[in-house]
């Protein structure tokens, strides 16, 4: 039985993400204009795969929208196959008052290559910092928060280790802001591999192709749902009865629920502060107690009624 791995970077964030003012900024949830992501709250970081241009213009037009109307400042980062002009063109179509809005100053449509590149060098921490700057701007012209798109031109390959790196740091830095970050790639130039590294940088991953939404699923993420059906059955070990359960002890019930969740003997005794050689003798009094043969045949007995 295989287990989750948790990423020291998934830990950080975490912690930063039960923050007082993470919690407030979580509760209210903003429109993303993406119908199968819907409403989501302050903090997300979401990754759209596009196959045409046309794509790319559906999405981040609906994107962009949804935040228009909802008092939000908004900044897009436009690049290859789009130009400031088509940005512009395409939202004029879909927002009747766009604008004002553009004299207004609730959005600005920048040059990709001269945002990310400047000097033709590529600084992560400059282009985070440089997103955080617009958002304090914001935040004190009186706007709900912010919600940013940069499209991925494609780096040289020595290039592309630094801006995986820049997409986690950005991830890790958006736990607690009032900001949305979308960026956007294209299908026809993303390898497998980069495929897989992108979607581990983001809260979401989706695809837009030929005018429809696909959830993309990464190998962590399938592997994460059946850690969580794990922890379910877990769960349903302490809380639910099963034949034999009224003759085990509050502690073996909690040592068969690490047992029943995948845990080794150290594991279990980590997680319950036990040692290990008490979690065996535990598991051999439960075995006893529920007439199991061996390991297999206890889970057995005791999920045969779950789920």
């Amino acid at each position: 039985m295989g287990f989750l791995r948790i990423e020291p970077r998934t830990v950080t964030r975490f912690w930063a993400s039960v923050t007082e003012a993470n919690l407030v900024a979580a509760s209210t949830q903003r429109p993303t204009g993406i119908p199968p992501l819907g409403d989501i709250a302050w903090g997300a970081h979401i990754c759209v795969f596009y196959e045409t241009k046309e794509d790319l213009l559906d999405a981040a037009t609906a994107y962009f929208e949804a935040g228009l109307n909802s008092h939000e400042f908004c900044v897009w980062a436009v690049s290859d196959p789009l130009g400031v002009e088509d940005a512009e063109k395409t939202l004029r179509r879909s927002v009747p008052d766009f604008d004002a809005r553009i004299a207004a100053g609730q959005i600005e449509i920048l040059q990709g290559y001269e945002w990310y590149l400047k000097g033709n060098e590529f600084d992560p921490q400059r282009v985070t910092d440089g997103w955080h700057d617009k958002l304090n701007e914001a935040l004190s012209r009186g706007y709900e928060g912010m919600r940013a798109s940069g499209n991925a031109f494609w780096f040289e390959a020595n290039q592309w280790k630094d801006f995986c790196q820049y997409e986690e740091e950005l991830d890790l830095s958006l736990a607690g802001k009032k900001m949305i970050v979308m960026c956007t790639y294209s299908l026809g130039k993303s390898r497998a591999v980069e495929l897989l590294d992108v979607a581990r940088a983001h809260s979401f991953t989706l695809a837009r192709r030929a005018g429809k939404w696909e959830f993309l699923e990464t190998p962590e993420l399938r592997e994460a749902k059946r850690e969580i059906r794990r922890l379910e059955r877990a769960v349903d070990v302490l809380s639910n009865p099963f034949p034999g359960s009224q003759r085990l002890t509050a502690r073996e019930r909690a040592v068969l629920a690490q047992l029943v969740r995948g845990a080794t003997g150290k594991e279990a005794g980590r997680a319950l502060s036990i040692s290990h050689r008490t979690v065996e003798f535990h598991r051999a009094n439960i075995s006893k107690k529920l007439g199991a043969k061996n390991l297999v045949d206890l889970v057995r007995k005791v999920t045969s009624g779950i789920g």
